[in-house]
């Protein structure tokens, strides 16, 4: 299968690929990066000049000024530097940091504490003659920019800054924002829109600052709001096809693919993540009705669950190699066993829909239904802990949010069942909660699946909206209010703040699903609006 496809499924991925959008943001304060211990992440920056003022300041060499372009913004920076007069009017040396959050570049630059390094942490140097300009090699993801001056005959003025953003989108945020409905939603939703566009660049990214790579449990989310805003099938159909021509030589669609130097598949296989490539294709499906491209990757969509096999023992149940990543979600301390068996049986279950719709032979449709059967059933023998009213995962037979969440999404519990589950998750002090807005996605999912819409729509308001109130102007990666220094890799600078599988809410506002529970004010205002439009 994949010998006789792989280079035809690449040649479709890359007639795909988009043009990108280019426009020009000017900058919009000069600010000071101030500790502050009531920050969030202990960093503010204080305006202390409008944009309009950066001309006439002058910098002296060894001294900086920090831009502030008022959001997040992916694309190249270009300085331009105010005609002055010195000897020999030598170019001036400047370096630049960029920062996503104040809290990037206000620590000292040799504060490179933490499991990751990359170029995002560097400063960019930059050479520009007097009067002149100079735009940034390389694409940078940040709100703030410290501009420092390095070398220079004197002291200088920075007559203009701007960059020049890229997105596959053409279309802005602000085209797309909401006209009505309560104020907090129209600005999550417009946030998630701008991570979401900001993130869609040769591919769905999972972010633009670090990894800028092709993740398959973030394209899955990002489609999800693609397909109610801006609707761009094509980027969708491109990520599918680099996903199944970088497939690994047994079928398994890896979590991953790099771009350069040329497209090929990650090391990182996730479970998890590859069995959500049939639901991937399955949602593609029915937002664009591209049938052909269903059935031209029903195979390796199928094949997925084939290799989930080697997880699971003869009653069905998944058990933990040991060796394998699996993610879930990025708690530290989280036993993902009964988690993987509920995405294991959303798979199965997605999968049997797909395979009606592409006219799959019953043969195959039946053997999806029997292990489906067979998965659930251990779910209820080998996982539930009837005295609690919850799963439970692992020797250690843990109990968390991730395990009622998956496994209530793959179906293993009554509506009734489920509700009762959130309930006493709730009242149950040591149950592991979620740390990432991917896995709180699907907090909120399974609540709208069996039926807790208002608790979910109060769910999403708090916790997106928690990130507003810390200044966010894009969804991050990692975000536990109780926990402002949390992050996976052991430093907050290495946390993305403009994150794939950040931008969902979209999904529940702009498909309506929040609608219902707003409440009875903001019904009336809403109301009002509707009448006087």
């Amino acid at each position: 299968m994949l010998d006789a496809n792989r280079d035809r499924w690449m040649m479709i991925a890359e007639s795909l690929a988009p043009k990108l959008t280019l426009s020009p943001v000017p900058v919009e304060a000069v600010v000071r990066l101030c500790e502050d211990a009531a920050a969030f992440h202990g960093w503010k920056a204080q305006s202390v000049a409008p944009a309009s003022a950066l001309g006439s300041q002058l910098i002296e060499p060894g001294g900086e000024v920090c831009l502030d372009f008022g959001r997040h913004i992916v694309g190249r920076l270009e300085v331009t530097l105010a005609g002055v007069t010195h000897p020999g009017h030598a170019e001036a040396v400047l370096s630049v940091r960029f920062g996503e959050v104040a809290a990037e570049i206000g620590p000292s630059v040799v504060d490179k504490t933490g499991k990751l390094g990359g170029e995002w942490l560097e400063s960019v140097p930059l050479r520009v003659q007097p009067g002149g300009a100079v735009m940034c090699p390389t694409r940078r993801a940040f709100r703030y920019a410290r501009v420092r001056v390095e070398e220079a005959p004197g002291p200088i003025r920075l007559a203009a800054a701007r960059v020049v953003e890229e997105s596959a989108v053409p279309a802005s945020v602000e085209d797309m924002r909401l006209c009505r409905g309560p104020a907090d939603l129209i600005e999550i939703d417009a946030v998630s829109l701008r991570t979401l566009r900001n993130c869609m660049q040769g591919v769905f990214e999972d972010g633009p600052k670090r990894d800028r790579r092709l993740w398959l449990g973030d394209l899955r989310l990002q489609a999800l709001a693609n397909y109610v805003s801006f609707r761009d099938m094509g980027l969708v159909k491109r990520c599918l096809y680099l996903f199944a021509a970088c497939a690994y030589d047994d079928g398994v669609i890896p979590a991953c693919v790099y771009e350069r130097p040329r497209w090929h598949a990650g090391t990182e296989f996730i479970p998890d993540y590859s069995l959500l490539f049939g639901p991937t294709l399955l949602d593609y499906l029915e937002a664009s009705g591209d049938m052909d491209t269903a059935r031209d990757l029903w195979p390796i969509a199928l094949r997925q669950t084939e290799v989930l096999r080697r997880f699971v023992d003869s009653d069905g149940l998944f058990v933990d190699p040991g060796d394998v990543w699996l993610y879930i979600d990025w708690h530290e301390g989280l036993d993902r066993q009964a988690a993987e068996q509920g995405t294991a049986l959303y798979a199965l279950e997605k999968l049997q829909c797909l395979g009606r719709r592409v006219g799959a032979d019953a043969a195959t449709l039946t053997e999806l239904s029997r292990r489906y059967e067979q998965m659930s059933a251990a779910a209820r023998t080998r996982l539930w802990d009837a005295k609690q009213g919850l799963f439970v995962s692992g020797k250690a037979r843990q109990v968390s949010w991730a395990s009622h969440v998956w496994l209530t999404l793959g179906g293993a519990l009554s509506d009734d069942e489920a509700r009762a589950g959130f309930d006493r998750l709730s009242n149950a002090p040591n149950a592991l909660r979620p740390v990432t807005p991917y896995l709180h996605h699907h907090v909120i999912e399974a609540m709208f699946a069996c039926g807790l819409g208002a608790r979910a729509s109060g769910w999403l308001r708090d916790y997106w909206g928690g990130m507003l109130r810390h200044d966010a102007t894009t969804f991050w990666e990692v975000y536990d209010p109780e926990q402002p220094m949390l992050s996976p890799y052991a430093s907050i600078r290495h946390n993305s703040y403009c994150h794939a599988w950040s931008c969902t809410p979209a999904c529940f506002i702009r498909r309506g699903l929040l609608d219902p529970y707003i409440d009875a004010a903001e019904s009336m205002t809403h109301a009002a609006h509707n009448a006087s439009t």
